[in-house]
């Protein structure tokens, strides 16, 4: 069913509902507003009568007759009959002569306890009386037609009859305009998004000048197509920069092969071409396995191997690491009053994939300081763990800082120095999936310090 029928018909429930509730409490109030006034009006008249007949030696009953025929009341039909104390009729008057009501014992014995008994005799209102006083006692019975009352409120149920179905065909027909007009901010949505592909994602919805539920969609999609954008144009550069880092030593291994194919060369010269060849496909073996990891960095937590990773641990497998990839490098450790519960040093994660992510930076450090050395310091707080990582380089200056974290990008100065451009944005990646972070202070001509925090386990 198409939402627009969905919101009518809701909608006209709701006001069918109300219409309804309404309708009927007056419906209701009307009625027993009649039904009481009916029978404050029968109890009256019999008191009345049973106060006439109870002076006998003043009015007999030929002259309250009279008086019943002279007496304006609002009910038609009228019947007055009384009784005595043994139930025998001592007095009746009709509208109609012929006319009467049927009088059983069980009302005089109700009469008797209660004082009045309201019933319907037919189409008549009728009230049992129990008149005492003095010695006098009887039972009064008075019934009437209420028609000009039942004409009153049949009246009002056929006005308020009308109106409910009036407002029910109201509520239809402005609630199927109305949801057309709810439901045009999410057309031109859906027309917007549409247009939007692979092609131009640089187009946006329209959000409008009104702050309501419609922009705050709009304004979530644009910035989902912000979140697509800056990940197909990372996508793409990343294609692009790593077609062109494999396609360098394949270019190279391509020529030398040409070059050393054209004519007979001594064993010696083959060797050299050999040899050559040889650091060029270890270049692309490294590449390749960097590529790798930085495809596994850029998945999701779900798809890792997470488990408890003593931090201190990860740490103190970085100098024979970094020594075996270069003697010339060497590092030093800060641990600031290690706590000595273990849990406090635990992290939810992968162990390669951290342990990855600080050697790269700590390579880093290594082979841009003046010394070549790096240090790591380690501080534990209440809620995560912070690793520092400082070298005494040549710096980065800050305009670069939101761009040293993106792949295969490198600062002017460190062109020079052998690397693909991807260990940091390889850590970057591994940190933000332990839903940590990476955050960089550098001074020119002193050095960096990158500083990755990580929250413990026990904070989780």
């Amino acid at each position: 069913m198409p939402v627009r029928i969905r919101i009518t018909l809701l909608f006209s429930l709701l006001v069918m509902f109300i219409l309804g509730l309404v309708c009927g409490s007056v419906y209701l109030f009307s009625y027993t507003s009649r039904l009481a006034n009916i029978q404050r009006k029968l109890h009256n008249r019999a008191i009345s009568v049973g106060g006439l007949l109870s002076q006998s030696e003043v009015f007999s009953n030929e002259l309250i007759q009279r008086i019943e025929s002279y007496t304006s009341i609002s009910f038609s039909n009228r019947v007055i009959q009384a009784y005595d104390a043994d139930h025998r009729q001592i007095y009746r008057h009709s509208s109609i002569p012929t006319d009467s009501i049927s009088i059983g014992p069980a009302i005089f014995e109700e009469a008797l306890k209660k004082g009045d008994v309201f019933f319907k005799s037919g189409n008549k209102e009728a009230v049992a009386h129990f008149y005492k006083h003095e010695n006098h006692r009887l039972f009064v019975v008075v019934a009437g037609e209420d028609e000009e009352g039942i004409q009153t409120l049949r009246k009002l149920f056929n006005i308020l009859t009308l109106s409910f179905l009036g407002g029910v065909v109201t509520a239809l027909l402005g609630g199927f305009f109305f949801s057309k007009s709810l439901l045009k901010p999410i057309k031109k949505i859906a027309d917007d998004a549409n247009e939007i592909s692979t092609h131009n994602l640089s187009t946006r919805i329209h959000t409008g000048v009104v702050k309501d539920e419609w922009q705050y969609l709009s304004n979530t999609l644009n910035s989902l197509l912000d979140r697509l954008q800056e990940g197909f144009d990372l996508q793409r550069r990343f294609i692009g920069n790593a077609s062109h880092e494999l396609s360098t030593p394949l270019t190279s291994i391509s020529s030398q092969l040409e070059v050393a194919l054209q004519r007979e060369r001594a064993a010696g010269e083959y060797r050299a071409v050999m040899k050559s060849i040889h650091q060029d496909v270890l270049h692309m073996i490294k590449l390749t396995q960097t590529l790798l990891e930085f495809a596994k960095a850029s998945g999701t937590p779900g798809g890792l191997d997470i488990s408890l990773v003593r931090i201190d641990e990860v740490l103190l497998r970085l100098p024979a690491e970094i020594a075996k990839a270069n003697n010339g490098h060497s590092i030093s450790f800060e641990f600031d009053e290690l706590p000595p519960e273990e849990d406090k040093l635990l992290v939810y994660g992968n162990e390669e994939l951290l342990f990855t992510a600080i050697r790269n930076i700590v390579t880093n450090a290594c082979k841009y300081s003046e010394d070549h050395h790096a240090a790591v310091r380690l501080v534990i707080e209440a809620s995560q763990i912070l690793i520092s990582i400082t070298d005494k380089g040549a710096g980065i200056p800050e305009s670069e800082f939101e761009n040293i974290f993106q792949p295969f990008y490198r600062v002017h100065e460190s062109r020079s120095k052998e690397g693909f451009g991807l260990g940091l944005s390889l850590a970057y990646r591994i940190i933000k999936l332990h839903n940590g972070d990476i955050a960089v202070s550098s001074k020119v001509s002193e050095g960096t310090v990158f500083t990755i925090s990580v929250p413990a386990a026990g904070s989780l």
